[in-house]
């Protein structure tokens, strides 16, 4: 299995012409009668070796990390991150291996991250510091290895920073939590469209480090709203059953636009809590998941299915200027 990344390095190295590779993108795309920019790939696991590798190396980084917290608790994060690059140094930049360069990154950011923590004491302040030190691991691993996560990884942990000092400087973040989560939510699709509007055919690395961003985005700005909305049991009633379609229908929409499903699937937790919760107000007890969760997936399973046609008469609408900013329709 080769990835758009491994086709775009081809043609750098001189193995193949631009003009070959984009018929061998339009070859596949055409097989799968799916427009190539609309398939929304990215780069997960190349074989069951990569599903295998990880299996070990989670193996070895739990057996170190139990090791240095029988002895001190930021041990164990020392002792993760190192074995994490270690590990990276031969499965992520010798092998290339894309499952296991996630899973060695998030055991290197969030090592560092631990470790600081736990020597700095437990407290907020601690985590503000933890999360710069974790942010500043994900620029050097992003400098050595290029994984597409790392950039989702710096980010979130950058976020993390801001919020704690938002927290201790501005008293009134204390009663208003789901107005900085949602303001960080902003930030990190805001970033995330930077990415995609860098690679609007998605033939690079760029689309995959917008992907990572937009999964970090989406659950940042649908928890708070749909919390607002009051989605768990108690507060439900029609009319917030009817709010929570039209945010849908929103949600939806922007995912068309700029063709990305994240934020439809960060959403479809709150979805389901809410007309399960509403159901239930109205005598639907034992069936209520069941009955919410065929009508929702009937629904996205015809757009999966329609998505190009549904993206082409929502970018009909859009204004000239703004289609050069969106992935192309092919």
């Amino acid at each position: 299995m080769y990835s758009d990344e491994d086709i775009a390095s081809a043609v750098r190295a001189g193995v193949l012409t631009e003009h070959q590779a984009e018929a061998f993108r339009q070859h596949v795309a055409d097989q799968r009668r799916t427009p190539a920019v609309d398939e929304e790939r990215f780069r997960l696991v190349t074989g069951f070796n990569d599903i295998f590798v990880v299996v070990a190396s989670l193996l070895l980084l739990a057996s170190v990390t139990w090791i240095g917290y029988a002895q001190h608790h930021w041990l164990a994060g020392v002792l993760l991150a190192a074995a994490s690059w270690g590990l990276a140094e031969f499965f992520v930049r010798r092998r290339r291996m894309a499952l296991p360069a996630i899973v060695l990154l998030l055991g290197f950011v969030g090592g560092v991250g631990f470790a600081a923590y736990a020597w700095l004491g437990s407290t907020l302040a601690a985590f503000g510091y933890a999360s710069a030190m974790a942010c500043v691991a994900a620029w050097l691993h992003w400098l050595r290895f290029h994984v597409p996560i790392t950039v989702a990884a710096g980010a979130g942990a950058l976020l993390g920073v801001a919020g704690v000092v938002l927290f201790k400087s501005v008293p009134w973040t204390h009663e208003h939590p789901g107005l900085v989560e949602f303001s960080a939510g902003l930030i990190a699709f805001a970033l995330a469209m930077l990415w995609d509007a860098s690679d609007p055919a998605r033939v690079t690395r760029r689309a995959d480090v917008a992907f990572w961003l937009h999964l970090l985005a989406a659950p940042l700005l649908v928890r708070p709203v749909f919390a607002a909305l009051g989605e768990y049991g108690s507060q439900s009633s029609p009319i917030l059953g009817l709010a929570a379609i039209a945010l849908y229908a929103a949600i939806a929409a922007v995912s068309l636009a700029i063709d990305r499903r994240a934020l439809m699937a960060s959403a479809l937790v709150y979805v389901l809590i809410n007309f399960s919760a509403l159901l239930k107000m109205y005598g639907v007890v034992s069936l209520g998941f069941a009955i919410t969760s065929l009508v929702i997936g009937s629904l996205l399973l015809l757009l999966s299915a329609f998505w190009h046609p549904c993206r082409s008469w929502m970018l009909s609408v859009f204004p000239e200027a703004a289609l050069h900013r969106l992935p192309p329709l092919r």
